[in-house]
């Protein structure tokens, strides 16, 4: 019970923020550009001497070095949906975007990230869809496949994250919960021992003079 309380905890903590990020991400308004302001006269400027290029020698990361090309012609229209009712907490209604998106939009890349937002779903206890074990292979098999010099829906990017990261949640309270069954089985083999321990003393002591 403490193990399941603790992990509904943990998996709220994680969740939630990236639900409002994701309401945000879909809601979020455009920007209006400012009024132009009104004409200045030039200012004088001082010539300055060039400066060469500074060369930072910085690493480089592979996502960052990944030269990632957009994806052309892939309308994420149902994508953007499903990522919409998901963080209003319609499951069911975003499962089913996230299939519509990957039926009509027939490419490696739109399956790989149907199939991510799927799978993330599905690692969410108050989801009708909830089954951490299925998720947890879903994942496995992806991170296999997952497609190479592509740009992915920044959203998905999110999703894969934290369902590595949910994953890795469900695999520690798992073992823990498997640990507590075993010290429970223990405990229950001693205090068996114990109480035949102790009917042997008291018969014994019975049948001495």
């Amino acid at each position: 019970m403490r193990a399941t309380r603790v992990q509904g905890l943990a998996i709220g903590a994680l969740v939630i923020p990236l639900l409002v990020l994701l309401q945000a991400c879909a809601t979020a308004p455009e920007v209006s550009s400012p009024p132009a302001a009104a004409e200045q006269p030039p200012v004088a400027v001082k010539k300055r001497e060039p400066i060469g290029e500074l060369d930072l020698n910085l690493p480089q990361s592979g996502d960052e070095a990944c030269n990632c090309a957009p994806q052309p012609g892939i309308d994420r229209n149902f994508l953007d949906k499903g990522f919409s009712r998901l963080a209003a907490g319609d499951y069911r209604e975003a499962v089913n975007y996230f299939r519509r998106y990957q039926r009509l939009e027939s490419s490696p890349v739109v399956n790989w990230e149907a199939s991510i937002a799927v799978a993330y779903v599905k690692m969410l206890p108050q989801s009708p869809y909830y089954n951490w074990r299925a998720a947890h292979e879903s994942y496995l098999r992806l991170m296999r496949e997952q497609p190479s010099g592509v740009a992915l829906h920044e959203n998905i990017v999110l999703l894969r994250e934290a369902l590595a990261i949910l994953i890795d949640l469900h695999v520690q309270i798992n073992d823990l919960q498997s640990e507590n069954a075993t010290l429970g089985e223990d405990l229950e083999k001693r205090e068996e021992a114990l109480r035949r321990l102790r009917e042997l003393m008291l018969g014994q002591k019975a049948v001495s003079p």
